[in-house]
């Protein structure tokens, strides 16, 4: 066995908890243990773990019986070491970077291996820039992130988000009525767009594509005269109208902060009452989504990212992010993730095969 670049490596969980996180962690560790015979660090709670110096062995057992586990057992925050608040002092950052180097020193770190989003990634690029030893693995169910074509996480979370929709579909049905059903993302519309034509949405409204609720009245009148009084309409949490589409970011933060609605699920629900005369409820999935054991695709997807990582972290081959592209595990550098976002493309196949099947897409 060839010497390894990387004798002892941390890792944390940055951002939002997420299916298959735990099995990435085991994919890395049990890899650099076993092949590689490299010594890991567990930081806990994320990037504030690294800044407050919060580290400690993460032994063979510590992985051991975790791949079906949800969550982290590292713990995570949303800690963003090169963020100033509003009115802080700037020196704030040098301050934490500091606290960084010490922690990385201290443990005699040669890499921190960092399991994020797209938040944790820019992050990520920032301290590779500073000089650390980064490596990234892509987590989030949104699947936004830049320059893979799928982030562990995603798949548990449509399997749950189209669940849910089936177990719907059967309350519009018996009462008559419109099931709006709200999913994440805020930004891509990956989670609706899966999830909704998986589960038979009758309508998805989707970030990517400004709806018109003229446009999405029309189609529900025409299933209800065609005999089909129930519809179901899946919605990301960041949609927007037609509108709004022409709106400043600030503009458009203003308008939803001024809101009577708690949620654009709620809004669109109120605007299909409105323009159709139909009896409309609301279901907002929320955290459950991104809840509980992953799916097995997700362990597989997590495993490969993970055992990848540890290969990078042997070859000494730092400052990137482990990807699946065109059906191959690759790494690409970080500083092409950070500050990019894979948005959903009007010309996906999955955008034409729901147009294709009869589904309104809110134009």
């Amino acid at each position: 066995m060839a010497k390894a670049a990387t004798k002892t490596f941390g890792i944390l969980t940055s951002g939002g908890d997420c299916p298959g996180l735990n099995a990435a962690i085991r994919g890395v560790a049990k890899a650099a243990y076993g092949i590689y015979g490299m010594k890991a660090m567990g930081i806990m709670n994320g990037y504030k773990g690294l800044i407050d110096g919060n580290v400690k062995p993460l032994k063979p057992e510590d992985v051991s019986g975790i791949l079906t586990k949800g969550g982290t057992i590292l713990g995570t925050s949303r800690e963003k070491p090169f963020k100033v608040e509003k009115g802080a002092d700037a020196s704030i950052v040098e301050k934490r970077l500091e606290a960084i180097r010490n922690t990385y020193n201290k443990y005699n770190l040669d890499c921190v291996v960092v399991l994020g989003g797209n938040g944790t990634h820019n992050t990520a690029a920032l301290l590779k820039k500073e000089g650390f030893n980064i490596i990234g693995l892509p987590k989030t169910i949104d699947n936004d992130i830049y320059g893979t074509d799928i982030t562990f996480g995603f798949h548990s979370a449509v399997d749950i988000a189209t669940e849910a929709i089936d177990r719907l579909h059967s309350t519009a049905h018996s009462h008559n009525r419109v099931m709006v059903i709200e999913v994440m993302g805020h930004t891509a519309g990956w989670l609706a767009l899966y999830s909704g034509v998986a589960g038979g949405g009758d309508v998805i409204i989707l970030p990517e594509i400004p709806y018109d609720i003229n446009s999405i009245a029309k189609h529900l009148k025409a299933r209800a005269k065609g005999g089909k009084p129930f519809s179901i309409v899946v919605v990301a949490e960041g949609a927007i109208s037609i509108e709004e589409s022409g709106m400043s970011r600030k503009d458009l933060k203003k308008k939803r902060e001024a809101g009577k609605f708690p949620t654009k699920g709620y809004e669109i629900a109120r605007e299909i009452e409105e323009s159709t005369g139909m009896d409309v409820r609301v279901s907002v999935l929320g955290y459950q989504q991104r809840g509980g054991a992953p799916s097995p695709y997700d362990r597989v997807i997590a495993t490969q990212f993970g055992t990848a990582a540890a290969e990078l972290l042997n070859d000494g081959d730092y400052g990137k992010m482990v990807a699946r592209f065109n059906d191959k595990i690759t790494a690409l550098p970080l500083e092409e993730v950070a500050g990019r976002l894979k948005m959903v493309p009007s010309d996906h196949i999955l955008i034409k095969d729901a147009r294709d099947v009869g589904t309104c897409l809110g134009d």
